[in-house]
Protein backbone atom coordinates (compact mmCIF):
# COMPACT_ATOMS: atom_id res chain seq x y z
CA UNK A 1 0.00 0.00 0.00
CA UNK A 2 1.34 3.42 -0.96
CA UNK A 3 0.02 6.59 0.65
CA UNK A 4 1.19 10.16 0.23
CA UNK A 5 0.75 13.22 2.42
CA UNK A 6 1.54 16.68 1.09
CA UNK A 7 2.05 19.43 3.62
CA UNK A 8 3.34 22.96 3.27
CA UNK A 9 7.01 22.10 3.82
CA UNK A 10 7.27 18.38 3.27
CA UNK A 11 5.93 15.48 1.27
CA UNK A 12 5.71 12.11 3.01
CA UNK A 13 5.27 8.79 1.23
CA UNK A 14 4.46 5.76 3.40
CA UNK A 15 4.97 2.35 1.81
CA UNK A 16 3.78 -0.77 3.60
CA UNK A 17 2.72 -4.32 2.71
CA UNK A 18 -0.93 -5.17 2.14
CA UNK A 19 -2.53 -6.06 5.46
CA UNK A 20 -5.46 -8.34 4.72
CA UNK A 21 -6.60 -8.70 8.35
CA UNK A 22 -5.99 -6.67 11.48
CA UNK A 23 -4.73 -8.20 14.71
CA UNK A 24 -8.27 -7.98 16.14
CA UNK A 25 -9.67 -9.91 13.17
CA UNK A 26 -6.94 -12.54 13.64
CA UNK A 27 -7.97 -12.89 17.29
CA UNK A 28 -11.58 -13.46 16.23
CA UNK A 29 -10.44 -16.20 13.82
CA UNK A 30 -8.37 -17.78 16.59
CA UNK A 31 -11.32 -17.67 18.99
CA UNK A 32 -13.64 -19.15 16.36
CA UNK A 33 -11.22 -22.05 15.90
CA UNK A 34 -10.57 -22.42 19.62
CA UNK A 35 -14.21 -23.10 20.54
CA UNK A 36 -14.66 -26.33 18.55
CA UNK A 37 -11.06 -27.47 19.10
CA UNK A 38 -11.14 -27.04 22.87
CA UNK A 39 -14.73 -28.29 22.98
CA UNK A 40 -13.71 -31.54 21.32
CA UNK A 41 -10.62 -31.74 23.53
CA UNK A 42 -12.67 -31.33 26.70
CA UNK A 43 -15.23 -33.88 25.49
CA UNK A 44 -12.48 -36.43 24.86
CA UNK A 45 -10.85 -35.60 28.21
CA UNK A 46 -14.15 -36.26 30.01
CA UNK A 47 -14.44 -39.55 28.11
CA UNK A 48 -11.00 -40.55 29.38
CA UNK A 49 -8.78 -39.60 26.42
CA UNK A 50 -7.14 -36.71 28.29
CA UNK A 51 -3.94 -36.53 26.11
CA UNK A 52 -5.99 -34.88 23.37
CA UNK A 53 -6.55 -31.72 25.44
CA UNK A 54 -2.87 -30.64 25.66
CA UNK A 55 -2.46 -31.23 21.92
CA UNK A 56 -5.47 -29.00 21.22
CA UNK A 57 -3.87 -26.30 23.38
CA UNK A 58 -0.51 -26.68 21.63
CA UNK A 59 -2.24 -26.47 18.24
CA UNK A 60 -3.99 -23.22 19.19
CA UNK A 61 -0.80 -21.77 20.67
CA UNK A 62 1.08 -22.56 17.44
CA UNK A 63 -1.67 -21.00 15.32
CA UNK A 64 -1.78 -17.91 17.54
CA UNK A 65 2.00 -17.56 17.34
CA UNK A 66 1.94 -17.86 13.55
CA UNK A 67 -0.83 -15.26 13.26
CA UNK A 68 1.09 -12.90 15.54
CA UNK A 69 4.33 -13.34 13.60
CA UNK A 70 2.64 -12.66 10.24
CA UNK A 71 0.82 -9.63 11.67
CA UNK A 72 4.10 -8.28 13.05
CA UNK A 73 5.87 -8.78 9.70
CA UNK A 74 3.10 -6.86 7.95
CA UNK A 75 3.74 -3.82 10.14
CA UNK A 76 7.02 -3.18 8.25
CA UNK A 77 7.08 0.10 6.39
CA UNK A 78 9.22 2.56 4.49
CA UNK A 79 8.64 6.23 5.24
CA UNK A 80 10.13 8.61 2.67
CA UNK A 81 10.10 12.32 3.55
CA UNK A 82 11.02 15.02 1.07
CA UNK A 83 11.91 18.49 2.32
CA UNK A 84 13.44 21.38 0.37
CA UNK A 85 16.99 20.24 1.14
CA UNK A 86 16.85 16.58 2.22
CA UNK A 87 15.38 13.19 1.47
CA UNK A 88 14.87 11.08 4.62
CA UNK A 89 14.12 7.36 4.41
CA UNK A 90 13.16 5.37 7.52
CA UNK A 91 12.63 1.61 7.49
CA UNK A 92 11.26 -0.38 10.38
CA UNK A 93 8.30 -1.98 12.07
CA UNK A 94 6.88 0.32 14.73
CA UNK A 95 9.89 2.62 15.00
CA UNK A 96 12.65 3.21 12.46
CA UNK A 97 15.31 0.49 12.58
CA UNK A 98 17.40 2.03 9.79
CA UNK A 99 17.48 5.56 8.45
CA UNK A 100 19.10 7.29 5.50
CA UNK A 101 19.49 11.01 4.96
CA UNK A 102 20.34 12.24 1.46
CA UNK A 103 20.96 15.77 0.28
CA UNK A 104 18.14 16.57 -2.14
CA UNK A 105 20.27 17.96 -4.97
CA UNK A 106 22.56 14.89 -4.97
CA UNK A 107 19.80 12.29 -4.73
CA UNK A 108 18.39 10.34 -7.65
CA UNK A 109 16.50 7.18 -8.50
CA UNK A 110 17.87 3.94 -9.88
CA UNK A 111 15.35 1.81 -11.74
CA UNK A 112 16.00 -1.79 -12.74
CA UNK A 113 13.42 -3.43 -15.01
CA UNK A 114 11.36 -6.32 -13.78
CA UNK A 115 12.61 -9.86 -14.35
CA UNK A 116 9.08 -11.26 -14.68
CA UNK A 117 5.92 -9.63 -16.10
CA UNK A 118 4.15 -9.92 -12.73
CA UNK A 119 6.90 -8.12 -10.84
CA UNK A 120 7.43 -4.41 -10.71
CA UNK A 121 10.70 -2.65 -11.41
CA UNK A 122 13.26 -2.45 -8.62
CA UNK A 123 13.48 1.09 -7.32
CA UNK A 124 16.39 2.49 -5.35
CA UNK A 125 17.16 5.94 -3.95
CA UNK A 126 20.84 6.82 -4.04
CA UNK A 127 23.49 9.47 -3.90
CA UNK A 128 27.23 9.14 -4.49
CA UNK A 129 27.91 7.27 -1.25
CA UNK A 130 24.92 5.16 -0.36
CA UNK A 131 21.86 3.53 -1.82
CA UNK A 132 18.72 1.86 -0.48
CA UNK A 133 15.89 -0.05 -2.11
CA UNK A 134 12.36 1.15 -1.49
CA UNK A 135 9.10 -0.71 -1.90
CA UNK A 136 10.68 -4.10 -2.56
CA UNK A 137 7.66 -5.88 -0.99
CA UNK A 138 5.05 -4.21 -3.23
CA UNK A 139 3.16 -5.76 -6.12
CA UNK A 140 3.57 -4.48 -9.68
CA UNK A 141 0.79 -1.86 -9.65
CA UNK A 142 1.87 -0.44 -6.30
CA UNK A 143 5.53 -0.36 -7.37
CA UNK A 144 4.60 1.60 -10.47
CA UNK A 145 2.51 3.97 -8.32
CA UNK A 146 5.48 4.47 -5.98
CA UNK A 147 7.79 5.05 -8.94
CA UNK A 148 5.45 7.75 -10.31
CA UNK A 149 5.37 9.48 -6.92
CA UNK A 150 9.15 9.33 -6.60
CA UNK A 151 9.63 10.66 -10.15
CA UNK A 152 7.65 13.74 -9.14
CA UNK A 153 10.27 14.43 -6.46
CA UNK A 154 13.54 13.06 -7.89
CA UNK A 155 15.15 12.48 -11.26
CA UNK A 156 15.93 9.03 -12.63
CA UNK A 157 19.66 8.95 -13.26
CA UNK A 158 20.24 5.24 -13.70
CA UNK A 159 18.36 2.56 -15.57
CA UNK A 160 20.03 -0.73 -14.83
CA UNK A 161 19.69 -4.19 -16.30
CA UNK A 162 21.65 -5.89 -13.54
CA UNK A 163 20.49 -6.52 -10.01
CA UNK A 164 23.07 -4.49 -8.12
CA UNK A 165 20.89 -3.24 -5.30
CA UNK A 166 21.74 -3.35 -1.63
CA UNK A 167 19.06 -3.62 1.03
Amino acid sequence: MVSVDHSERETTIVVKPNHSASWRQNLWVLAALAVPSLGAGIAFAVAGAWPILPFAGIELAALGSALYWVNWKLEYRHVIRFTDSTVLIDKGYFIPKRSWCFMREETALRVSPETHPWQGPKVSVHDRQSETRVGDFLNREETLQLLDLLKQQLTVRTHSNSDTFKA
